[in-house]
């Protein structure tokens, strides 16, 4: 993924958006701001031609050095293209990207009504740590995630 990529990538991000059920956020940011965020060796796409079906990509959680190794996991997939193995693919190509670039601890945080994503971190080696319960609130109301994580089984 890079900046060319943005506005294809964040119309996929708003359906998310939209959807109430993948972020707290209640819009997408500008290409500078995401950039900020997230680390650079793993932005991904799908593309069929010149459309992209799906992005992903790793932020840090921590400035801290000694969680260096540790990244936030973000998937989306577009509307039309989902149930095709998409968030697979690009969840499968991050965690060899982490893994290639010494992160050794891989976490999500889903919305408890987001089974599909709650399916997909599951069977790409995640583990549910817990629920975080009225976490923060979106449109006024507490919502609650489910905490996963997948540690690498690579030497670092």
């Amino acid at each position: 993924m890079n900046a060319s990529d943005w506005e294809p990538v964040r119309a996929i991000y708003l359906e998310g958006i939209r959807s109430g059920h993948a972020t707290f956020e209640t819009d997408a940011p500008s290409w500078e701001k995401w950039d900020e965020g997230h680390h650079q060796f793993a932005r991904l796409v799908v593309r069929d031609g010149k459309a992209i079906l799906g992005w992903a990509a790793l932020s840090p959680v921590s400035k801290r050095h000694v969680y260096r190794g540790v990244a936030e996991v973000t998937v989306y997939v577009s509307e039309t293209a989902r149930g095709q193995g998409i968030g697979r693919a690009l969840l499968e190509a991050l965690i060899d990207k982490s893994v290639k670039n010494g992160i050794w601890t891989l976490q999500a945080s889903i919305f408890p009504a987001n089974i599909a994503s709650t399916q997909l971190h599951l069977r790409c080696g995640f583990r549910e740590v817990g629920r975080r319960e009225r976490i923060a609130m979106l449109n006024g109301v507490w919502r609650d995630t489910l905490l996963f994580e997948r540690r690498t089984s690579a030497s670092l």
